[in-house]
């Protein structure tokens, strides 16, 4: 019975280490959206990515406007946002986007992790054109059809479209459609859960359990860095 308990112990602070992560990343993509965009989410649509991505992982609202107050205040932080990249073991394409406030600490702690999990930081261009950028966007299936909802939305610069595990439509479009995607979809009133830009990987390294076990624990020390705000890569 303990060492049940023990277990349901760990993976319950398992998810709250996860929901403060969330939390601190989404904070401060709501201050760098302010600080480009201004406290209107009406007049600021990175500001509206950060209000959906927050519902998304249960944010509530008073830390959201908490958030926002910090960003306008006068000793808010301002955060610069930097991307590394670099391989881990075994040939897998990384990159780490990062805000900082320090990015001589932010570069020497994204090294560090580097080279203990047996990777090597790179170098500006080293890996991006392993991924392409593009807009995500979660949408939920109140009975939408997909074929339908594609023919609709080619216009607005849909290049993918499909479902997750848990029946929600994937919406995804190139870069620099992401604010027409956006608009349309609230235009015509279907449902957003979550709106991201992400790096999707256009080649894939299979590797065994084992060595994917090491890609991946490089990718997990690296996510639970204060500094960094996402991790790609290129595993299968």
């Amino acid at each position: 019975m303990g060492r049940i308990f023990e277990v349901r112990k760990s993976a319950m602070f398992a998810r709250w280490d996860k929901m403060a992560k969330n939390f601190t990343r989404i904070g401060k993509e709501i201050a760098i959206a302010v600080k480009a965009g201004g406290p209107d989410p009406d007049n600021n649509p990175a500001l509206r990515r950060c209000y959906l991505n927050a519902k998304a992982c249960n944010m509530p609202k008073d830390r959201v406007e908490a958030a926002i107050k910090r960003a306008m205040g006068k000793d808010k932080t301002d955060y610069e946002e930097i991307v590394y990249e670099g391989y881990a073991p075994h040939g897998v394409a990384v990159m780490v986007e990062t805000a900082t406030d320090n990015p001589t600490r932010t570069v020497a702690n994204v090294r560090m992790h580097f080279t203990k999990g047996q990777g090597a930081l790179g170098t500006s261009g080293s890996v991006a054109f392993t991924f392409n950028r593009m807009g995500e966007f979660k949408v939920k299936n109140n009975g939408l059809n997909t074929e339908d909802l594609e023919l609709d939305l080619i216009d607005y610069g849909l290049e993918e479209i499909g479902e997750d595990a848990d029946g929600n439509i994937i919406i995804r479009t190139a870069y620099n459609e992401f604010g027409n995607m956006a608009k349309a979809l609230e235009e015509k009133k279907i449902e957003v859960i979550s709106a991201e830009l992400t790096r999707i990987p256009t080649n894939t390294v299979e590797l065994s359990e084992e060595q994917a076990n090491e890609v991946l624990k490089l990718v997990d020390n690296l996510e639970q860095d204060d500094d960094v705000q996402k991790v790609y890569h290129n595993l299968k």
